[in-house]
């Protein structure tokens, strides 16, 4: 098995995965909606980066990100949202005793995937599979009945009609 290496390019763009700790009929995410979006204005007011495409799910999200040039630190910036978003909350969840010797909350999985983009063809690819992700994990019948998505902003913008989502209706054969 080869050693798996983050590539960190700067001004890249990105694609993530962040889940929750606990996945199992946990909505965290979508139930505290707001202090997620102020923390990640918070972050983003100090360490810019642009939002391409993003969705949050009830335990997880997925987004696409474009560093500015000549900055490459996309792991500050998810462990400032992470840390942000859990410190705004009320300490109710379960914290093992590793993570307690560790100072840490038991919100979030430690770790969060990444990908660089590497053409247009890729960015297309993730761009679709974040806004299908609703679909495809039956929280909607339709994409853009998803409140927590940057579906909208791309409809309005004319990447893609209102009625897109699913392979019917061109949407993407793209599973992740």
């Amino acid at each position: 098995m080869a050693n798996y290496r983050r590539v960190k390019i700067d001004g890249a763009t990105y694609f993530f995965t962040v889940n929750l700790l606990e996945r199992r009929a946990n909505a965290l995410l979508v139930q505290e909606i707001d202090t997620l979006r102020e923390v990640v204005r918070q972050v983003k007011a100090k360490h810019p980066f642009h939002i391409d495409g993003w969705v949050v799910l009830p335990d997880h999200l997925h987004a696409l990100w474009t560093l500015p040039p000549g900055d490459n630190d996309y792991s500050l910036r998810w462990r400032l949202i992470k840390s942000g978003f859990s410190r705004a909350l009320p300490r109710t969840e379960y914290i093992s005793q590793i993570r307690q010797a560790a100072g840490e909350r038991g919100i979030w999985q430690r770790h969060f995937w990444e990908h660089w983009i590497r053409d247009e063809t890729d960015y297309r690819q993730h761009l679709d599979y974040i806004h299908i992700n609703p679909l495809k994990h039956g929280l909607v019948a339709k994409v853009k009945d998803w409140p927590y998505s940057s579906f909208h902003r791309h409809v309005a913008a004319g990447v893609y009609s209102a009625d897109w989502g699913g392979v019917e209706n061109g949407g993407p054969e793209f599973n992740h």
